[in-house]
C-alpha cells in the first residue's frame, strides 16, 4: 500500500514546482530526473498545461506504491533550490524569482519542521545517487556519438560510391535508433525504394538520403514529394543530402504547405556533437517549415 502524504505537504510541492519552473523542457527535465516515468512524460499533450500535467501526475504517484517516494524526492530537490535559471529571462523575472522563493520557502519550512533530519537525508542521497547515474547514462551517450561520429568520417573517404551509400543507410538508422525514434529502414512499396521513415508526434516522414560530393538539385526533390503525395496526408517527407543543396532545389522544396524537410551535413553535425536531440531538430525544423512554408532553415539558424 502507497505511503499517505499529508495534502497540504503535496499542494505545496506542486505550488513550489510550477512557481520554479517555466519553460515545458525545464518542467519535463525535473520531472525525468526525480523519478517521473518516462511514459508518462511522453502522453504530455502539447496543447495541455503544466497545471494540468500535475493535475494528473500527483494523484498517480500518490496512489503508486513508489510515488510519494518521488514526490519526496522532488520536495527536497525543490527546497534545496538556492537560485532560479529557468526564470531569468523574462520580462517579468523579478516577479516570477519572488513568488518562486515564497513557494519554496514555504515548502522547506514544513520540510524541515514536519521531516526528520535522517529522512531528509536519505532523500538526498536519492538524488545524489540519480544525479550519479544520469551522468553515466551521459557519459555513455556521449561516447555513442562520438563512436557514430568517426564511423560517419570514416564514410566519406568513400563518399559516391555506391557502398558507401548503403553504408550511409545503415548509419543513419542507427542514429535514429539511438534517439529511440519509431522508425523503418529502406523498403520498396509499388515498385517505389524508399529509403526509410521515421515516425514522430503523429507524422510519418519519408526518409530520402543523399551521400554524395554533389548538391541536391531540383529532380531529387520531385521524385521525394511525389513519393509523400502517394502515401496519406499525415505524411512528410525528410532529405538528407551531405552535400547540400542548389538554390533551385530549395525554392522547388518550399512551396506553400510544403511537406519537406532538408537537413545537410551541419545539421547532423550539431546532433553528433550534443547540441541538438535529432527529435528536437525535427520538431524545430517542422516548426520553421509550418510559420514560413521554407522547406530549409540552415543549422546557424536554428536558435534565431
Amino acid at each position: 500500500m502507497a505511503e499517505k502524504l499529508p495534502p497540504h505537504f503535496v499542494e505545496l510541492v506542486q505550488d513550489a514546482l510550477l512557481k520554479s519552473y517555466w519553460r515545458r523542457k525545464a518542467f519535463r527535465n525535473i520531472l525525468r530526473r526525480n523519478g517521473v516515468a518516462e511514459k508518462f512524460l511522453a502522453s504530455w499533450a502539447e496543447d495541455e498545461s503544466k497545471r494540468a500535467l500535475l493535475d494528473r501526475l500527483v494523484p498517480a504517484l500518490e496512489s503508486a506504491e513508489k510515488g510519494p517516494a518521488v514526490i519526496k524526492q522532488l520536495a527536497v530537490h525543490l527546497a534545496d533550490q538556492v537560485s532560479f535559471p529557468d526564470l531569468t529571462g523574462w520580462p517579468d523575472a523579478a516577479e516570477k524569482i519572488a513568488a518562486a522563493r515564497t513557494a519554496v520557502t514555504a515548502l522547506k519550512s514544513y520540510i524541515d519542521r514536519e521531516r526528520s533530519a535522517a529522512e531528509v537525508a536519505r532523500a538526498r542521497q536519492s538524488i545524489r545517487e540519480e544525479a550519479e547515474r544520469q551522468r553515466a547514462e551521459k557519459l555513455a551517450s556521449q561516447q555513442d556519438l562520438a563512436k557514430l561520429q568517426s564511423r560517419v568520417a570514416d564514410l566519406h573517404s568513400k563518399i559516391g560510391t555506391q557502398d558507401s551509400g548503403y553504408a550511409f543507410e545503415d548509419w543513419f538508422f542507427d542514429l535514429v535508433q539511438f534517439f529511440d525514434l519509431e522508425h523503418r529502414r529502406p523498403y520498396k512499396t509499388n515498385g517505389r525504394q524508399i529509403d526509410g521513415s521515421i515516425t514522430y508526434e503523429g507524422t510519418t516522414y519519408l526518409v530520402e538520403l543523399k551521400f554524395t560530393d554533389d548538391q541536391t538539385g531540383a529532380p531529387d526533390i520531385d521524385t521525394l514529394v511525389a513519393k509523400v503525395n502517394s502515401k496519406a496526408d499525415n505524411t512528410m517527407g525528410i532529405f538528407i543530402s551531405m552535400a547540400g543543396y542548389s538554390s533551385v532545389a530549395v525554392a522547388e522544396a518550399s512551396k506553400p504547405r510544403t511537406t519537406l524537410l532538408l537537413l545537410d551535413a551541419s545539421h547532423l553535425f550539431l546532433v553528433l556533437q550534443g547540441l541538438w536531440e535529432l527529435p528536437e531538430l525535427i520538431s524545430r525544423l517542422r516548426q520553421h517549415s509550418s510559420q514560413t512554408s521554407e522547406a530549409y532553415l540552415a543549422a546557424a539558424q536554428l536558435s534565431h
